[in-house]
C-alpha cells in the first residue's frame, strides 16, 4: 500500500477533497498545469499556442461529458449540439451588433438559455427509455441540430461559417506593452489564451465541486444502479435530466470558449460528429468517471494529433532505404498509427489513464 503525504487544505478544499490520489497523476498534473501556464512563452509560434489552446477548450468540454457519462452513465451524441451553440451564440451575436463585451454577454447568455431548453426536454422525453434509444435520440436531434445550422445560411454562414470580431482587447493588433515580455509580444492572441486558461480552471474546479456534492454521490449512485438508487426515494429522471442540463452548459461555455479564440465557427468546427468521437476517445483514454482524465487525455490526444505526423515525417525519412518501414511510417498513414496508438493505450490503461494510476497507488 502505497502512503501519501496529507495535502495541505487550501489544496483539499479548492478541490473538493478530490485529490489525484497518485503520486505519478500528481506530479503529471502539475507538469501539464505549468506546461499550460507557460506554454506562450516556452514553446512560442502560432501552432504550438493554437494546440494548447484546443487542449485546455477540450479540458472543458471533456469533463462536462465526463459528468454525464463517467458519473452518471448516460451515453450522449448531443453532446457536440451544445458545444456549436456555444459557439454559434458567440458568432451571431457578434455579428448583428457591435462586438465587444455587450455582445459577448448576450451571446453567452442566450446560448445557455437555449441550452437549457434543449437539454431539459431532451431528457424529460428520452431519460425514460433504455440507453441505447436514448443515444439514439441524442443522435438524431444532434444530426438534426447540425442540418439546421447549415441551411440557416443567412444567420449562421451555412456550410462556410461566420468570421466575426472579437473585443479589442482580444484582437491580434492589440498590444499590452510596448516591449516584448521574455521575447514575447503580449498582443490580443496572448491575453485570450490566458483569459482561456483562467476561464477553463474556473470551469473545471466547479465540476470537480458538482461531482463531489452530496448531488454528485446521487448521480454516482444512479450509475451503478438505477433500481436501487429509485428504490430509496431519489427520482432519477429528475438527478439525470438535471445531469444534463448541467453538463450542457458547461459544453456550451466551453464552445464560447472556442468561438472567442478562433473568431469564427462553421458546422465542421464545433458541430461534426468527428468531434464527438474525439470527446469519447479521450473521455475513455483518460479516464471515465473522473473529471483530471479530461486533462490527461486532451493533452495526449491533442499532442498526438498535432504533431503525430511530424514525427512519421522524420521516421519515413530515416528509413527510406528500408522500404517496408518508410512505406508503413509514410505521413499520410497518421491516422492508421493513432488509432493504433489509442488501442494500444486502452489495452494497458483499461480504466484509463487517471483510473489505471489511482488503482496502482492502491495497490490493486
Amino acid at each position: 500500500m502505497t502512503t501519501h503525504a496529507p495535502a495541505p487544505s487550501f489544496i483539499r478544499r479548492l478541490l473538493s477533497g478530490d485529490l489525484p490520489r497518485s503520486r505519478i497523476l500528481t506530479v503529471i498534473l502539475i507538469a501539464i498545469v505549468v506546461g499550460l501556464v507557460v506554454a506562450p512563452f516556452l514553446v512560442p509560434g502560432a501552432r504550438s499556442l493554437n494546440t494548447s489552446a484546443k487542449i485546455l477548450i477540450f479540458i472543458a468540454l471533456v469533463a462536462s461529458y465526463d459528468l454525464l457519462l463517467g458519473y452518471t452513465g448516460i451515453v450522449s451524441f448531443a453532446h457536440t449540439m451544445f458545444f456549436g451553440i456555444g459557439a454559434y451564440g458567440i458568432a451571431i451575436a457578434s455579428t448583428r451588433m457591435e462586438p465587444g463585451w455587450t455582445a459577448l454577454a448576450v451571446g453567452t447568455s442566450c446560448a445557455i438559455l437555449l441550452s437549457v431548453i434543449l437539454a431539459t426536454v431532451i431528457g424529460l422525453f428520452s431519460l425514460r427509455v433504455r440507453a441505447v434509444f436514448f443515444a439514439m435520440i441524442t443522435l438524431a436531434v444532434a444530426t438534426a441540430f447540425s442540418t439546421l445550422m447549415s441551411q440557416l445560411s443567412e444567420w449562421t454562414g451555412g456550410e462556410d461559417g461566420i468570421t466575426f470580431k472579437m473585443p479589442t482587447i482580444f484582437q491580434p493588433a492589440y498590444r499590452l506593452f510596448e516591449e516584448p515580455v521574455l521575447g514575447i509580444v503580449i498582443n490580443g492572441r496572448i491575453l485570450s489564451y490566458y483569459a482561456i486558461l483562467i476561464a477553463v480552471v474556473v470551469l473545471f474546479l466547479l465540476m470537480l465541486r458538482i461531482a463531489n456534492s452530496p448531488f454528485g454521490r446521487v448521480l454516482q449512485a444512479i450509475r451503478e444502479n438505477p433500481f436501487r438508487t429509485e428504490a430509496i426515494g431519489y427520482r432519477t429522471v429528475f438527478y439525470r435530466t438535471i445531469a444534463s442540463v448541467i453538463s450542457a452548459v458547461f459544453a456550451t461555455l466551453a464552445g464560447v470558449l472556442m468561438a472567442i479564440w478562433l473568431r469564427y465557427n462553421g458546422p465542421d468546427t464545433t458541430l461534426s460528429l468527428e468531434i464527438m468521437v474525439d470527446i469519447l476517445l479521450i473521455t475513455v483514454i483518460g479516464g471515465m468517471g473522473t473529471l483530471y482524465g479530461a486533462i490527461v487525455g486532451s493533452v495526449v490526444f491533442m499532442i498526438a494529433q498535432t504533431y503525430l505526423q511530424d514525427v512519421m515525417v522524420l521516421v519515413s525519412k530515416a528509413s527510406e532505404h528500408i522500404p517496408l518501414v518508410a512505406t508503413l511510417a509514410h505521413p499520410d498513414r497518421w491516422l492508421l498509427w493513432l488509432g493504433l496508438l489509442f488501442v494500444l493505450s486502452i489495452y494497458y490503461f483499461p480504466q484509463g489513464v487517471v483510473g489505471s494510476l489511482r488503482d496502482r497507488a492502491r495497490g490493486t
